[in-house]
């Protein structure tokens, strides 16, 4: 059984603008890039709905990676409290 393929964002988005160019039909495209058709549209259309946000945030950039450092960093503070609060009970009981 053939592994299912994973491709880049880059290659989907290429796929995806010239699907929207209309200069060939999506068939055409698909055999060109070796693709199923029905996945043309499904990203022809996800690029459709998904580039109007883009000019929507004015510049403001999504960063979820920064989002999720700044959780773990709160969570690591949380740890380190919980940690400290735990050494300076034990160690007024050695006194």
């Amino acid at each position: 059984m053939e592994k299912r393929k994973r491709h880049s964002s880059g290659f989907k988005a290429q796929v995806a603008l010239e699907a929207i160019q209309n200069q060939r039909t999506i068939a055409q495209i698909a055999s060109e890039y070796k693709v199923h058709p029905s996945q043309v549209t499904k990203w022809k259309r996800r690029l459709k709905e998904e580039l109007p946000q883009i000019f929507a945030d004015n510049g403001k950039k999504r960063d979820t990676s920064s989002e999720q450092l700044v959780d773990e960093l709160y969570r690591q503070i949380g740890q380190l409290k919980v940690e400290l609060d735990w050494l300076e009970k034990k160690t007024s009981l050695l006194r």
